[in-house]
């Protein structure tokens, strides 16, 4: 089985021992599968300290990088997973997720979680996408 790390270059790295993404070939197709996403720049900053809608935003955006880098789209997406520190405050990330996904639908879980590595970071969102290899 082949498979290929998606590191971005655009994206923070924490020099810890894993891949921001794996590509692997299945059959005719390929899966790509996404370490889960944190509002951290490459200053290594938060963005949107306390604004969870912002939060999930920018974790969109990495994942549209991820995606990108991987020669994928949001419409490859099949399941994605939203990790929220505090649950009243879904509504707003998933309001997020609603903007950046009206066409691909994937499956969905969100949760609610007691903490995030990341001190500040409030919301983690991971995903799984799969696309039909060109011939």
């Amino acid at each position: 089985m082949a498979k290929e790390f998606i590191n971005p270059g655009s994206q923070f790295s924490s020099g810890r021992a894993y891949s921001k993404g794996i590509k692997v070939d299945v059959g005719d197709s390929e899966m790509l599968f996404i370490a889960g996403q944190i509002p951290k720049n490459e200053k290594g900053e938060i963005v949107g300290l306390g604004d969870y809608a912002r939060q999930a935003e920018y974790c969109f955006e990495k994942i549209i990088t991820i995606l990108e880098e991987a020669g994928m789209s949001l419409n490859d997406l099949v399941k994605v997973n939203i990790y929220v520190l505090d649950i009243k405050r879904l509504e707003e990330v998933l309001a997020v997720r609603n903007r950046y996904l009206k066409e691909s639908k994937p499956a969905s879980t969100a949760v609610e979680i007691s903490g995030i590595v990341t001190k500040g970071c409030d919301v983690e969102i991971d995903a799984i996408a799969i696309k039909k290899r060109s011939s």
